[in-house]
């Protein structure tokens, strides 16, 4: 059960492509993936996590070795890279290989829920590129606006 994933940074910031648009990235290169694709980045004011649950970028650690800290912690652990359920998705054999992340069949931002029965594994692009998706479509509705649906367009 491996907690994270790592990559060549071109490859990361290419599957970054479709977070483009949140300012926060700017300047910033990827460090590390998280088993669910989320990204610590670095830049020179410091580590950066952008929590493709949430939709969100925000500084973190001063220092890699802040990051390093969180991570060794079981608390961290829990927070920035779900171990419970990357636990449990493994318990039940669901287990990405090298060039997967595990994902959410129904992203939680739509009402999916933080369960087994609801992850899936995918590749690392796809599920980067399809959260980063999701979340410019949702910033961009009104607040307060029910989703009753979607699709996936196959442009």
């Amino acid at each position: 059960m491996e907690l994270t994933r790592h990559f060549p940074s071109e490859v990361l910031a290419a599957a970054l492509e479709d977070w483009a648009w949140l300012p926060e990235l700017a300047g910033k290169e990827p460090l590390v993936l998280s088993a669910f694709g989320d990204v610590f980045l670095t830049s020179e004011d410091g580590i950066w996590f952008l929590d493709t649950i949430e939709g969100t970028v925000t500084r973190q650690w001063d220092h890699a070795a802040d990051l390093q800290d969180a991570l060794n912690s079981i608390e961290g652990q829990d927070r920035y890279l779900l171990l419970g359920l990357v636990e449990a998705a493994a318990d039940a054999g669901i287990e990405p290989d090298p060039s997967q992340v595990l994902a959410f069949k129904k992203a939680p931002i739509l009402g999916g829920e933080f369960a087994v029965e609801n992850l899936q594994v995918s590749d690392f692009k796809v599920a980067l590129s399809l959260s980063g998706q999701l979340h410019r479509q949702l910033s961009q509705l009104p607040t307060g606006t029910r989703i009753s649906e979607f699709t996936f367009d196959q442009d």
